[in-house]
């Protein structure tokens, strides 16, 4: 089938979106060291200038998924661009690490806005038979931004300073945002007219707020207290949207499709267990390894190359065969990879972390792409907002969590102190324990891909 100028210019867009979010996240993490030095932040602080960026993304996807499906999916994107790009800017000016840290809740902000509708817009003008090939290509678009950011990251911090590697995505933004006016026509709203549910979004906010600061804070009992606090919030979130009009979160999907609810939790289980790796491999080769920003970058493109050559084609594969068998593949090697890291220490070969940062870019890929695919292949096109915003959640929730099982390891073996050569040993066992956590998890998520039952009917 020939594509139309629209779906030409819409995957362009798409795929130029997917590249630009991952390539900074992955660039600012080979730069934490430097910022870490450059402001004197404690190994907790530092944790926050990802996870800052994560929170404020996770809070606000779902609320911009259901005001793209209402007001305009294009719309709710180039804003998201915008304010991103902006928020870029921002951060490479920051005065502190505090100030840093909010900026990078801007962006996190804008990343929600991009997140929601991204894929909902590619899912919008293209037919579900072409729905895994695209995909793929805005997933391989993803591990490409991954792929270069660490290269390009450690040598902008080594050459120009950590506010170089902000800087640079400012022209990327504006490109994006003038493609979208003079070029990406048209407006995506199927579920315009519908009421938006703001009791059901603050409870939500604050509720997940209170799980991630809490649990952040641990092992203090403030942070415990935080943590069941904001659980407690969300289980009221539920029975709010199952009695709502019109929720922002669509519960039903939840239990009248087996394959949505179970796709979205093997997602929210798989980045709970690999979001970590490439911020804890950088410490590792940095402060263990003893390599620069810029080589510990060129060793960590490893994984994202692999993804981004493997996804295209693990997307064209879930267009043929059912996706839960090929994401719970891609799962089950993750969790080999993870294992795998558990016995890394400082006399591991740099071959050895690139072998098994191939085997974890294999699994990512061979999960990521059909596991999209049968997300938005399992809803009605009305709700093709909601379920990108719910799956960007997942994928985000289980990124904070990763995140958040880190930083709750390094504040149990090391506390709140900058890492210096005396903490090393610390260090190095709590990346051991974070790996190791990180593959159990992996072994509960094959368990929920296998169950999501099958996407087609059976010949």
């Amino acid at each position: 089938m020939s594509k139309t100028p629209d779906q030409k210019v819409a995957l362009v867009i798409a795929t130029l979106a997917a590249f630009f979010i991952p390539f900074m996240g992955s660039s600012v993490n080979i730069a934490i060291p430097t910022i870490g030095e450059h402001f004197g932040m404690d190994a907790v602080s530092l944790s926050w200038v990802a996870t800052s960026f994560l929170l404020a993304a996770a809070m606000f996807l779902l609320p911009f998924g259901r005001l793209a499906d209402i007001h305009g999916r294009k719309r709710v994107f180039a804003w998201g661009i915008a304010i991103y790009t902006l928020a870029s800017f921002l951060s490479a000016v920051a005065p502190s690490g505090l100030t840093l840290i909010l900026f990078r809740g801007l962006q996190g902000l804008g990343g929600a806005m991009i997140f929601s509708t991204g894929i909902a817009i590619l899912t919008s003008v293209y037919p579900q038979e072409e729905r895994g090939k695209v995909l793929g290509f805005s997933v391989g678009a993803v591990y490409l931004g991954l792929s270069f950011g660490p290269s390009i990251g450690g040598f902008l911090t080594e050459q120009f300073g950590w506010r170089s590697v902000f800087l640079v995505h400012v022209p990327i933004g504006l490109l994006i945002v003038s493609l979208i006016a003079a070029k990406l026509k048209g407006e995506w709203a199927d579920a315009r007219g519908e009421s938006f549910d703001w009791v059901g979004t603050l409870i939500y906010t604050v509720s997940l707020m209170g799980v991630v600061y809490g649990l952040s804070l641990l092992p203090q009992a403030l942070g415990g207290w935080l943590a069941l606090s904001g659980a407690a919030g969300l289980i009221l979130f539920v029975g709010w949207e199952l009695r709502a009009d019109s929720p922002l979160m669509n519960i039903k999907l939840f239990r009248t499709s087996t394959v949505f609810a179970y796709s979205n939790l093997a997602a929210l289980i798989h980045y709970s267990a690999t979001f970590s790796v490439g911020f804890l491999l950088s410490l590792y080769l940095q402060y263990i390894q003893g390599y620069g920003a810029q080589n510990a970058g060129i060793i960590l493109i490893a994984q994202p190359i692999v993804m981004a050559v493997f996804s295209p084609y693990a997307g064209r594969l879930s267009d043929r065969i059912e996706p839960r068998m090929v994401a719970s593949i891609g799962m089950a090697l993750t969790a080999v990879g993870l294992f795998l890291l558990v016995l890394i220490d400082n006399r591991t070969s740099v071959g050895m972390v690139i072998a098994n940062l191939v085997l974890l870019g294999i699994g990512f890929a061979l999960f990521s792409s059909p596991n999209t695919n049968a997300v938005m292949s399992s809803v009605d096109k009305k709700y093709f907002g909601v379920a990108s915003g719910t799956l960007g959640t997942m994928r985000l929730t289980g990124q904070m969590l990763s995140m958040g099982i880190a930083t709750l390891i390094f504040a149990v073996y090391i506390g709140r102190v900058q890492i210096t050569p005396e903490q090393y040993p610390l260090f190095l066992k709590s990346t051991q324990v974070a790996f190791l956590v990180s593959g159990l998890l992996c072994l509960a998520g094959i368990l929920a891909s296998l169950a999501r039952g099958r996407l087609r009917a059976a010949a």
